[in-house]
């Protein structure tokens, strides 16, 4: 036990008490935090900067839509203060002022002009041309806005009294969203979105980054002949756990750093952007319990143990580093399919395909906590993913347990799949 003990002490100190760890450490909050506030100063940026007279209204509608569009985008497309331009024509004036409105277009001098005409007013299709289509916010924004406009303008048109017909064309329904579950209401189903799928993402990357470390230190060990020293003190499953245990205990020590500094990060985004003058939208984080915790604690655990395994496996079967690219490809695929299909079960987080993925071994350790933080999951649902996974976990060690005895003082050409199986059975 002391000789289990110093190799999981060994393997965690060598990583914790690296530089590249503190970098990583530091480096993951910040960058989060980053997102979460540059994203917000450079919009509020770009309203306070944008001017509207840098979008034209070229109407020959023969009636008042561009005047009232003008009005309720006061500010522009982009947010200004400043009122969009409004050309009101002639049907035979358009053509010529399209082609000085290009000309400007082109030279700079206009970001756009939005053409209404006599189909316009009968059937809402209208021309926009400019330098910001591709901007999906200010096209939406034009849209809307124009929607908004032909509406009242026919409202009013049918005898409606003109303040009435305003009040409702700018109706508008929102549906706030509320996660409801046996421990009562969970906050914002949108929020638990976002936190669902970055719960997904951090567990699916500490998986990786730390069972890819566990394959190098293999190979390492094998490269520099360390192997052949420490095997001679200890067997060659002690050594195996000792390994996935420390570099487990690695990423322990990693994702709950990043989740205490995110939170934290979080907490001074609003402070933060109210000193630059940006309100915050305000929405508070789920509702999290310590039974839902120490799940997605045992789903971590569990399915590093599995993929460490598969990873210490694929070191101990190579000698180079080359060979190690290979052998990791199977490995890193099957991992991969678990987070791929993370943003269909996010919409459908009760459908069979969450479902079925949830409690396959590969799969569960990222998919079953992605949908427990979105939805109520079944108890026995929660069970059999934990039995699956701890299934895999125990074949996945003992598989590369066998494998790593032998391969680990094997050098020279790479075995063959039916000799890695020799391995596996030999006694």
């Amino acid at each position: 036990m002391d000789k289990l003990v110093a190799v999981i002490r060994r393997e965690y100190l060598e990583r914790v008490r690296s530089k590249w760890f503190v970098i990583a450490t530091l480096f993951g909050p910040l960058f989060f935090g980053v997102l979460m506030v540059v994203p917000s100063l450079l919009a509020a940026r770009e309203r306070g900067n944008a001017r509207g007279g840098d979008v034209v209204i070229l109407d020959a509608s023969a009636s008042d839509l561009g005047d009232r569009l003008a009005t309720q985008l006061a500010g522009g497309v982009a947010g200004s203060s400043t009122r969009p331009q409004v050309r009101t024509l002639d049907a035979d004036e358009l053509a010529p002022a399209e082609s000085l409105a290009t000309r400007q277009v082109v030279t700079d001098a206009l970001k756009g002009y939005l053409v209404l005409d006599s189909a316009t007013v009968a059937t809402g299709a209208a021309r926009y041309a400019g330098s910001n289509t591709t901007a999906i916010f200010d096209m939406q924004r034009l849209e809307s806005a124009l929607q908004r406009e032909l509406l009242g303008l026919r409202i009013e048109k049918s005898g409606v009294d003109p303040e009435v017909g305003r009040a409702l064309a700018a109706t508008r329904a929102s549906i706030a969203t509320e996660r409801l579950s046996s421990r009562g209401r969970g906050g914002s189903g949108q929020v638990n979105f976002i936190v669902g799928f970055a719960v997904a993402m951090l567990l699916y990357l500490v998986t990786f980054i730390y069972g890819l470390n566990v394959l190098r230190g293999v190979l390492e060990e094998k490269q520099t002949r360390v192997a052949e020293v420490v095997i001679a003190s200890i067997p060659a499953n002690r050594l195996l756990w000792g390994k996935v245990i420390g570099v487990g205990g690695v990423g322990l020590t990693q994702m709950v750093l990043w989740l205490g500094m995110s939170f934290v990060l979080w907490q001074l985004r609003s402070p933060l952007l109210s000193r630059f003058g940006v309100d915050a939208a305000p929405f508070a984080m789920p509702d999290v319990g310590a039974g839902s915790v120490a799940l997605l604690l045992a789903f971590f655990l569990l399915g590093f143990t599995l993929y460490a395994g598969l990873f210490a496996a694929a070191g101990a079967s190579v000698s180079s580093e080359q060979e190690a690219q290979q052998a990791q490809m199977p490995v890193v695929l099957l991992l991969v399919s678990s987070i791929v299909f993370a943003q269909n079960i996010l919409m459908q987080p009760d459908g069979m395909m969450a479902r079925v993925f949830s409690m396959m071994p590969h799969s569960a350790p990222i998919i079953m906590p992605l949908r427990m933080t979105v939805s109520p999951v079944p108890t026995q649902e929660l069970v059999i993913a934990l039995l699956s996974v701890a299934l895999g976990a125990a074949a996945s060690v003992w598989v590369a347990g066998r494998i790593y005895r032998v391969g680990l003082l094997m050098y020279g050409k790479r075995p063959s799949l039916r000799e890695l199986l020799r391995w596996v059975r030999a006694r």
